[in-house]
């Protein structure tokens, strides 16, 4: 019996028990409550049970307390004695929890008493990381779960030397009637079909270049099921596709199609025109093969020429390998031309396995895909789990907020795509049945905003979002797997930080990464921005690590001796930041990049179309933050007293691609440079655009000109009534 009493209080004269009568072992009686005398007879607040353990019973006594508290606060009076009251409960509700874990106690021998007494100071030293390692628990388990069982199907398709190829080829063989591909507006492909059709593609290359293993051609088409089984009929052969993005022009076409050293060009009726303003700087042994449409002279109808093949599995002597190069996709870089990432087959299956185990996907689940298929967003994770994995998607020529929904209701899809700069179209979009009328249960992408995050959810009723953020040349993926608004990844706390293949470091304004006295990069502390690096071990597919066509370009993502010596890792120049609980935020963009409408924007690309319209002026290209909007909007600085908007226009207009061209352009007399001769971009970065404090003319491109930047335009941009 246990028993607890507390004086009396004076404005009240009344005196509480509490207490817990606990019956020898095998009695069933126990009873427990709360006594509340007073001069005249007692009230008590009590109750009565039974209970079959001691354990139970003590339980049930601390329940049965409290219940009864909540039942006397329900009859206490609310005037100026209600917060004594108050204390009266909560001091009772301390009694009983003693009396309880009393009862605990002495159902306990003293070797087990003497060991929690023991581990008590641990615990309580503690006891931060175990309440973040309790709190995240179910995240991690779930994570671990699904990357164990990724990481053992990828493991077999190493040890079976598989490829993409081959596992698609099992896929159709298996299933040669389900569909494969869905165009909006268009067909439905089967894996027969996509199967036989790719088939040509490879026995075409074959008759007409000996196309084999290690030999490159580009792709050079908008979004259309033609493109996958393009590139898809090189992967037979073991040759490698570039996919080249179907904005680009002139130089940068150019170039695209000569660092991949192709020896032949894939391209569409509607990009013919794009291919022959390039005349003769086209390397001539280059051939020229054109789906669909008249060709010119000299070039090859592709489509002809499919026509006349069998749709058999092409012969091949020297075949593919699960590590050869299946792709290359383009990225930009600081050079101001896109660089050629480097994707065997080991990569594309890991996406494979990342997309379908880590989003927890079903053979019922149907993909919409509005994304760009010469991206990695698009053009693996939005293809892979159909042709390895028979997992339909709906593909889109083009990004529509329209139709978005529409299309998500027309095609039964119940995954959908999406880059942040979608997203606020989206929410733009005037509010209709359809938002809600479709079966889309979880969104995928990257760049989603916090701000808009709870508003995607709220209007368009998706249960899950999975935010992803990753390199195309890189080996550092990470994913949000919970729902937390913002996060786009997490660390385990389950696991130990050492073991952990990412990290965050410490670096400077610049981006260059800090070392401590022994020479080694120095680990963030919890809500302490830093670099986000992957660490690489060759061999591993997870966390290898191939970066571009030219070697140059891949040392330079390159820093060794990170933790210890000998070791390397991936700089992936974005600044991110991880809170108590291991969710990782997106900051900042370091280097001569930033990212407009979804697309990499190499800063010193545009400064060379600038100059060149300028006749070589001092200019210093960046990007800056408009509210509302994800990304970051182009702005140039340029030493001039003045210029012809319109000419400045026409002529970014003939050299660069539409997300590439700047909005905004400041006149300076001066363009400042730091001591190493550098420009000093970040500190006009950090000024912006606003008119009312930068004293520089300053302009806005709007249609065909730049027209001068006053206060109300300004006001109209940020608060999203002028459309980018």
């Amino acid at each position: 019996m246990f028993f607890f009493w507390c004086p009396t209080i004076p404005p009240f004269g009344d005196q509480l028990f509490a207490h817990v009568h606990l019956a020898p072992r095998g009695a069933p009686p126990v009873t427990c409550g709360v006594t509340r005398r007073r001069a005249s007879p007692s009230r008590i607040y009590g109750i009565v049970f039974t209970a079959g353990t001691r354990i139970k019973r003590a339980a049930f006594a601390y329940s049965v307390l409290f219940a009864s508290l909540c039942r006397q606060a329900a009859v206490r009076p609310t005037g100026p004695f209600a917060s004594m009251d108050a204390l009266l409960a909560a001091l009772v509700a301390l009694m009983a929890l003693a009396a309880a874990m009393a009862a605990v106690l002495s159902t306990l021998s003293k070797a087990a008493i003497f060991a929690i007494l023991a581990i008590a100071p641990c615990v309580y030293r503690y006891r931060k990381r175990i309440y973040v390692i309790v709190k995240t628990l179910p995240r991690d388990a779930k994570f671990l779960w699904r990357y164990a069982n990724a990481m053992l199907r990828s493991k077999r398709w190493g040890r079976n030397n598989s490829t993409v190829a081959e596992l698609f080829t099992k896929r159709a063989l298996k299933t040669p009637d389900a569909p494969c591909f869905i165009m909006v507006e268009g067909r439905t492909w089967t894996f027969r079909e996509i199967a036989e059709n790719s088939n040509q593609v490879s026995r075409v290359m074959q008759e007409h270049l000996g196309l084999k293993r290690g030999d490159v051609v580009c792709v050079f088409m908008p979004n259309c099921v033609e493109y996958v089984y393009t590139w898809l009929g090189m992967a037979k052969l073991g040759a490698v596709s570039a996919l080249i993005n179907s904005n680009l022009r002139h130089r940068p076409l150019l170039h695209c199609i000569q660092v991949a050293k192709a020896k032949a060009i894939v391209f569409s009726d509607s990009l013919a025109g794009a291919i022959s303003e390039l005349g003769d700087q086209l390397p001539p042994e280059l051939k020229l093969f054109q789906l669909y449409g008249k060709c010119s002279p000299g070039v090859i109808d592709l489509r002809a020429e499919m026509d006349k093949q069998v749709p058999e599995y092409p012969i091949v002597t020297d075949k593919p390998r699960y590590r050869d190069t299946l792709l290359y996709i383009y990225t930009s870089g600081t050079t101001g031309m896109p660089k050629a990432a480097v994707l065997p087959n080991s990569k594309y299956l890991l996406i494979v396995v990342a997309t379908v185990h880590m989003l927890g996907l079903r053979s019922s689940d149907r993909l919409y895909n509005p994304l760009p298929l010469y991206h990695l967003a698009g053009g693996l994770v939005g293809t892979c789990a159909a042709l390895v994995d028979g997992i339909p998607t709906v593909l889109r020529s083009k990004f529509s907020a329209t139709h978005y929904w529409t299309d998500c209701i027309k095609y039964d899809c119940t995954v959908s795509q999406y880059i942040g700069e979608m997203c606020r179209y989206l929410l733009c979009a005037p509010p209709r049945p359809t938002d809600t009328q479709h079966r889309v249960r979880i969104m995928v992408g990257n760049g989603m905003r916090p701000a808009i995050w709870q508003q995607i959810v709220d209007r368009f009723k998706v249960p899950q979002i999975n935010e992803i953020y990753g390199a195309t040349e890189g080996n550092a993926n990470i994913i949000n797997v919970d729902n937390t608004v913002g996060a786009v990844g997490f660390l385990p706390k389950l696991v130990p930080t050492w073991l952990h293949p990412i990290a965050l470091v410490k670096a400077d304004d610049d981006g260059d990464l800090i070392r401590g006295p022994d020479g080694l990069c120095i680990r963030c502390q919890p809500n302490e921005p830093g670099m986000f690096i992957g660490l690489i071990a060759q061999g591993n597919a997870s966390r290898e690590y191939y970066g571009y066509v030219e070697k140059s370009d891949s040392n330079k993502k390159l820093v060794r001796d990170v933790f210890c010596k000998g070791d390397a890792a991936f700089v992936s120049g974005d600044i991110l930041v991880a809170d108590e609980l291991g969710y990782l935020y997106f900051r900042d963009r370091t280097g001569d990049t930033y990212k407009w409408k979804g697309e990499n924007v190499a800063t010193a690309e545009v400064e060379d179309a600038i100059r060149a319209a300028l006749g070589q002026r001092d200019v210093v290209v960046y990007g800056v933050s408009i509210p509302q909007t994800e990304g970051r909007a182009g702005m140039a600085a340029v030493s001039a007293a003045s210029v012809d908007g319109r000419s400045l226009a026409a002529a970014l207009d003939h050299a660069l691609p539409s997300y590439a061209r700047p909005l905004f352009l400041r006149l300076m007399k001066d363009i400042e440079i730091t001591s190493t001769f550098k420009l000093k971009k970040r500190q006009y970065q950090k000024e912006g655009f606003d008119p009312d404090v930068i004293n520089d003319p300053l302009f806005f491109r709007s249609g065909e000109d730049f027209v001068p930047l006053t206060s109300q335009l300004f006001e109209d941009i940020c608060n999203g009534r002028v459309k980018l």
